[in-house]
């Protein structure tokens, strides 16, 4: 199977993961909902970490068209950091989630009473999910320097021995595997912050900020080759 055919069948059982996510109580009344949630989130974070693996595994075998993209719409592929999403997104996603739904119970906050969502993280969360963004930005630069030099030498690529040019390609494939690991971890990090509540919800807002934009892109695409047709 080629990876584009395995991101296709992986983002699909990522659709029926996430509409599990989206069926588990909220918020957990007793331990069983509890557990349920704790499971469903490992559920999602062991997907994710099955596509890293089969990712880098093609990335050996062909860099160059695993950091292309070929499987992603135009849209995807012009917010592409490095062959896939920036990992600093996701805290701009938990920031604005939690802000909508601070706002939205607003009341409630006000009478004393907590949700237990991500409109409730804790000053000790919000803490820590500040000192990861630092982290993350840092773990960014170092990985987009490194891209930077790269591409820097990339006049040398015509005169380069084949040797020469499979070693550069190997270090291509090396920048790429950081920027998932990356990814990965920043994912990971975050999670384990969250109670399973919030956990769920944010993997949820993840995952549909992914879809929405896979879908307009499509269209776009859809809109791009019949206006070409035409």
């Amino acid at each position: 199977m080629s990876f584009q055919s395995f991101h296709e069948t992986w983002f699909e059982q990522l659709r029926q993961v996430v509409h599990e996510l989206g069926q588990a109580p909220r918020p957990a009344t007793s331990a069983e909902h509890h557990h349920l949630q704790q499971q469903l989130v490992q559920k999602v974070m062991s997907h994710c970490h099955d596509y890293y693996r089969l990712k880098s595994i093609a990335a050996k075998r062909d860099i160059l068209g695993v950091f292309t993209a070929p499987w992603a719409t135009s849209l995807e592929r012009s917010l592409h950091w490095i062959g896939g999403w920036r990992p600093t997104t996701v805290f701009h996603l938990i920031y604005t989630e939690s802000s909508i739904l601070f706002e939205s119970h607003i009341m409630d906050i006000l009478r004393g009473l907590r949700n237990g969502d991500l409109g409730d993280l804790t000053p000790s969360q919000l803490r820590r999910v500040s000192e990861l963004q630092c982290q993350t930005v840092q773990e960014e630069n170092y990985i987009a320097d490194q891209l930077s030099d790269w591409q820097d030498g990339g006049s040398d690529i015509i005169g380069m021995m084949s040797g020469n040019l499979e070693a550069k390609m190997e270090k291509l494939a090396e920048i790429l595997e950081k920027a998932d690991e990356l990814r990965m971890k920043t994912i990971t990090n975050l999670v384990e912050l969250l109670t399973a509540q919030q956990a769920v919800e944010f993997l949820i807002a993840a995952a549909q900020l992914m879809f929405g934009i896979r879908r307009w892109g499509i269209n776009h695409d859809r809109r791009r080759e019949n206006n070409v047709s035409q």
